[in-house]
């Protein structure tokens, strides 16, 4: 048989990435890659890399949704105890997911204050040069995916109030018992007072996303985002690559200046030039104003002025502690879980995601999340522990034009040492003493030329 005619017989796949989750869709391809519309999976080439997290294509798998034969539950929520699980991001639908796999007839219910629908939210900071709307990233309502995982979803609902002593939730929608409760609430972005929240996009949730695509989608517009931490980074070659004009401001001198050196740091400045991005740094933003011909003015504490169409806040997250404080679970930049079995400092209460802290450390990450997933599946199943095991996560920033993947946590007292230093590529490491802590790579020319 032909390919042609393989191709031709055999159903369009999708295939996801082990590491963050993105889905490759044989029908739509990878255009911004090379990939066109069509493109097999077999047929893309070994080197090809996830345009999210770099990773080639061994690192993906085929996708097949689980089919679990349930009973309808009714939208309306029943009192009978069960697992309970509040926030439907990929860390709720992960263990959601996780449950069902082991056990078709437990009771759960999501709570969630959205519609609950399935998105991948890294996919938010590079969206809006691929031409995506909401249609095109939700991947499945939240209602679809309550019906096939025979779920009890309360969208829209609100938790107000958590009492573990009488294993109860109290929700907008009236209490909620359960057997044992995942929180995965995800984190909030920061909002000082001088960015107001009614002047400033934030993007954090395809809500607050679709918002800012569809004022955007009017044409060439300015934007300033305050924040050159990775999301304000992605979010400006993001901006620029549709043909917006984009400011990126921060209060430090170079970006992600917590995680790269000088050297490096230059190499994305200059990487943001090109693509006609203005990078100021040491800029303290005082306020943001609504100007009466639609604008937005940026006061500084230094400088004139800056007049935008419109001010992005990517200042960083934090957890809410309300629920917790109110439950007296110990709290520490984060919800505060053993780091093998995700539980906090209740024993029926367990937490993942980005609502967690393992050590006083955020865990702010994709990739750990179905792992920490499974754990908590097992052992709130009551089956053979599978024991999670925390290590710290590779950052790759998704910026096409100087891709940089970080390994390790750098120390602002190590010392970087240059291992290549090319204009297509910059490799360095980072030692305390004699041991090295971060490896460094900024550039790749398999990413440059698709750039």
């Amino acid at each position: 048989m032909s390919k042609q005619s393989v191709d031709q017989a055999t159903p369009w796949r999708q295939y996801i990435c082990l590491a963050c989750g993105l889905i490759y869709d044989e029908e739509q391809g990878d255009p911004d890659s090379g990939l066109a519309p069509g493109t097999r999976f077999e047929d893309i080439p070994d080197d090809w890399e996830c345009p999210l997290c770099g990773v080639t294509k061994t690192d993906f798998e085929l996708l097949e949704r689980q089919e679990i034969t349930v009973c309808d539950q009714p939208m309306q929520f029943n009192r009978k105890p069960g697992v309970v699980v509040i926030g439907a991001g990929i860390a709720g639908w992960s263990t959601v997911e996780a449950l069902r796999a082991l056990d078709s007839a437990v009771p759960i219910t999501l709570v969630t204050a959205c519609t609950g629908d399935t998105y991948h939210k890294p996919e938010l900071s590079v969206a809006i040069s691929r031409g995506a709307d909401k249609k095109t990233l939700v991947r499945e309502s939240g209602y679809q995916a309550a019906q096939r995982l025979g779920v009890q979803l309360m969208s829209q609902t609100f938790a107000v109030g958590l009492s573990p002593a009488l294993k109860q939730l109290r929700t907008t929608r009236g209490s909620l018992n359960y057997t044992q409760l995942v929180l995965a609430q995800g984190a909030q972005p920061i909002l000082p007072a001088q960015l107001p929240a009614h002047l400033c996009w934030r993007v954090n949730d395809l809500a607050g996303w679709s918002g800012l695509q569809q004022a955007l989608a009017q044409g060439k517009q300015s934007v300033a985002i305050v924040g050159a931490g990775m999301i304000g980074c992605e979010l400006a070659e993001d901006f620029a690559r549709a043909g917006h004009t984009v400011t990126l401001l921060d209060r430090n001198n170079a970006p992600l200046a917590g995680l790269l050196p000088g050297k490096a740091s230059s190499r994305l400045v200059s990487s943001f030039n090109q693509l006609g991005i203005t990078y100021v740094g040491g800029v303290d933003v005082t306020g943001v104003a609504a100007l009466d011909n639609g604008k937005r003015s940026i006061t500084r504490q230094v400088g004139q002025p800056l007049e935008v169409d419109h001010v992005v806040a990517a200042t960083g997250l934090a957890t809410d502690n309300r629920l917790a404080r109110h439950a007296g679970l110990q709290f520490e930049r984060g919800l505060t879980v053993d780091p093998h079995t995700l539980r906090t400092s209740d024993p029926d209460i367990y937490a993942l995601g980005d609502c967690i802290s393992i050590d006083g450390a955020p865990c702010r990450f994709i990739e750990p999340i179905k792992h920490q997933a499974q754990a908590i599946a097992h052992a709130v199943l009551g089956l053979d522990a599978v024991i999670y095991e925390h290590k710290p996560p590779v950052i790759r920033l998704k910026t096409r034009a100087m891709p940089v993947v970080l390994h390790g946590q750098p120390s602002a007292d190590g010392t970087w040492k240059t291992l290549l230093d090319t204009p297509d590529e910059l490799v360095m490491e980072q030692y305390q003493g004699s041991q090295k802590i971060s490896h460094l790579k900024l550039g790749s020319l398999g990413q440059s030329r698709a750039a």
